[in-house]
């Protein structure tokens, strides 16, 4: 009697997983980025006010660019100052890192977010290979200026130079043309 190999395909449901950042033992992210003008900070409850008025000055245009589900309304500092010690906690535990962004004037230009792979973007196989999720939004005097397009050359630099990721999803509705 003969067996017959059957080969059958395995399909795997990613919905709802998310993958956990893989960042060496030891390694601490930076607290501080600059690039081109621009200044990030980790995102902490002292950015509660710069945070609520970028925000509500920007939720058409968060919403246009970024994309996602947040914000669907504007902020109260209750609600953001929340967010923001969330926020600070995934960034000492190393869950994720967010950064407030400033011009070498010190106005505050938006927001960036490095996830792990599945939090904000749904996981799919062929994003499996992704070891982190980058976003960012800018609020409207601030893309104007051109900074939505320098914020994201910045992630770019950041992510190649200060961090451990080496293959990032720049997960934004709205991706400017690369330089390179």
């Amino acid at each position: 009697m003969s067996r017959q190999c059957q080969t059958r395909k395995v399909i795997v449901d990613y919905q709802g997983l998310v993958k956990r950042l893989n960042v060496p033992a030891g390694w601490a992210a930076p607290t501080e980025l600059t690039y081109g003008g621009i200044r990030a900070d980790a995102l902490t409850r002292a950015h509660l006010h710069d945070d609520v008025r970028g925000i509500n000055a920007s939720i058409d245009l968060i919403r246009r660019t970024r994309g996602g589900r947040w914000p669907t309304e504007p902020v109260s500092e209750d609600f953001n100052y929340v967010d923001l010690v969330w926020h600070e906690c995934e960034f000492r535990e190393g869950d994720s890192f967010a950064y407030a962004v400033y011009d070498d004037g010190g106005h505050y230009l938006g927001c960036c977010y490095l996830y792990p792979m599945g939090r904000r973007t749904p996981l799919t196989e062929e994003l499996l290979d992704h070891d982190v999720d980058v976003s960012w939004w800018v609020t409207p005097d601030a893309y104007e200026h051109g900074h939505y397009a320098t914020l994201y050359r910045a992630l770019r630099h950041w992510i190649a130079t200060a961090f451990p990721f080496s293959k990032p999803f720049y997960s934004n509705k709205e991706i400017p043309a690369s330089d390179d």
